[in-house]
């Protein structure tokens, strides 16, 4: 598997909600119907780093052998962020009654993302001709 393209489009991915976390705070708080104070805004732009920090991570390893044993820390990394948020997004998507055109569209995403680290992590990376 190309580990190139899983790279950069999680990196996009992540980098979006980072960027938009960053950006938007307040406005994304008021759509969700979550209480704004200081508290809440903290949380929201210490997910935007969070969010923004794995997607650099993963735009700087996108030209590096991820698999088996090679950067098996970025690919666990991964692994355990797609799986654990595809987990709590599928629970969370069976019970929502507001916003569920988000939580199902973040689940597919997110669902989509954890099987395809599971793979690398699973596989032994093949190095292409350049």
């Amino acid at each position: 598997m190309n580990t190139k393209i899983l790279m950069t489009s999680s990196s996009f991915f992540l980098a979006i909600i980072g960027i938009t976390l960053s950006f938007l705070p307040n406005e994304i708080i008021d759509y969700l119907n979550v209480e704004s104070n200081v508290i809440t805004i903290l949380f929201v732009k210490i997910l935007s780093a969070l969010y923004l920090g794995f997607g650099i991570l993963n735009w700087m390893a996108k030209g590096t052998l991820i698999g088996g044993i090679y950067n098996k820390p970025i690919a666990f990394g991964n692994l355990m962020h797609f799986g654990v948020g595809a987990v709590a997004l599928v629970k969370v998507a069976s019970n929502i009654q507001t916003h569920s055109e988000i939580i199902i569209s973040l689940s597919i995403i997110y669902v989509i993302f954890a099987i395809l680290f599971v793979y690398i992590f699973k596989t032994n990376p093949i190095k292409t001709e350049k």
